[in-house]
């Protein structure tokens, strides 16, 4: 039976954060499914589709490099009716500190208690994106900042474009 995870996020954008949880979770599934969750209440930057090719240029070869297939898809529902469409019976979450631990301990309880057969597996981000979040991302751009330094070549590029207009 494949080993299929669940990675849900807004990835507005993808930051290098992301990345490094991709690349970590990559080596725990057989496959990989990054899931955009899309709320009619949030105003994201780029558009879901925007999102979804982001997400498959970044991280489709760090998938292929650790032998895991990739997927990635929209959803406006729980998370866990999303990896249960998915089969997924792992849920990735990382953790940038202690705040994203006591907020990431809470939902994996009520994801637990809603449906048991979901582990959430948490993933330390690595030291150098600890402070990476794509708010301060955005903020960083929308100011004019580089933010080459927390994003993926690429992403700067289409972050740039879309503040210039």
């Amino acid at each position: 039976m494949p080993r299929i995870a669940l990675f849900p996020g807004s990835f507005d954008p993808v930051t290098n954060g992301h990345v490094d949880l991709v690349r970590q979770a990559a080596r725990l599934a057989d496959r990989l499914v990054l899931a955009i969750g899309t709320h009619p209440g949030k105003a994201p930057l780029f558009t879901a589709e925007e999102r979804l090719a982001m997400l498959e240029a970044v991280c489709t070869p760090l998938a292929r490099a650790a032998g895991c297939e990739l997927r990635c898809i929209t959803f406006a529902d729980l998370v866990i009716a999303a990896a249960r469409r998915e089969g997924a019976t792992l849920l990735i979450r990382g953790l940038r500190g202690a705040a994203d631990f006591d907020y990431e301990m809470e939902m994996a309880g009520m994801n637990g208690m809603m449906a048991p057969d979901l582990q959430t597996v948490f993933l330390p981000a690595t030291p150098m994106v600890r402070p990476i979040t794509a708010t301060l991302v955005r903020q960083i751009a929308a100011m004019s900042g580089d933010v080459s330094p927390f994003v993926p070549p690429a992403v700067a590029t289409l972050l740039k474009a879309k503040f210039a207009r």
